[in-house]
């Protein structure tokens, strides 16, 4: 991709290659509202953010997503606090964030696999829809 393209070019660019990691072909259909040719198809590709205990966890669990090709790409964001509320108490925690890219027909799969592995009595799984956390 030329360095020189305008920011928004670049990002347009981005879904595509995500999808074509994701499924080992480029999307099948270009989007109508796109002028780059990108490719990209508007709602085909979502995020997913679920925290983790520490590092190895974190890592453990995205490694296995990429390898069952669930998601394209997992970014890890250590030393996140994560304030929430859990049995009537109010809790503060140090913990890494999963940000997990995937294509959104893939979205229940991973939401699946990452239940079955996680640590947590509850792992939270927030991508592009309202979630219940």
């Amino acid at each position: 991709m030329p360095a020189l393209l305008p920011v928004a070019s670049r990002l347009l660019l981005l879904p595509r290659v995500l999808l074509t990691m994701a499924s080992g072909s480029p999307p099948t259909q270009p989007s109508p509202a796109s002028d780059s040719g990108s490719g990209y198809v508007p709602g085909s590709v979502s995020a997913a953010f679920v925290t983790c205990p520490n590092e190895k966890v974190a890592k453990e669990i995205a490694r296995a997503v990429v390898e069952k090709r669930l998601a394209a790409c997992v970014n890890l964001i250590p030393q996140i606090t994560s304030i929430y509320e859990w049995k009537g108490k109010i809790e503060e925690d140090s913990e890494v964030l999963m940000m997990i890219k995937t294509q959104s027909s893939l979205v229940p799969a991973l939401t699946d696999f990452v239940r079955s592995v996680h640590p947590y009595e509850v792992a939270e799984s927030c991508h592009d829809e309202p979630c219940s956390c």
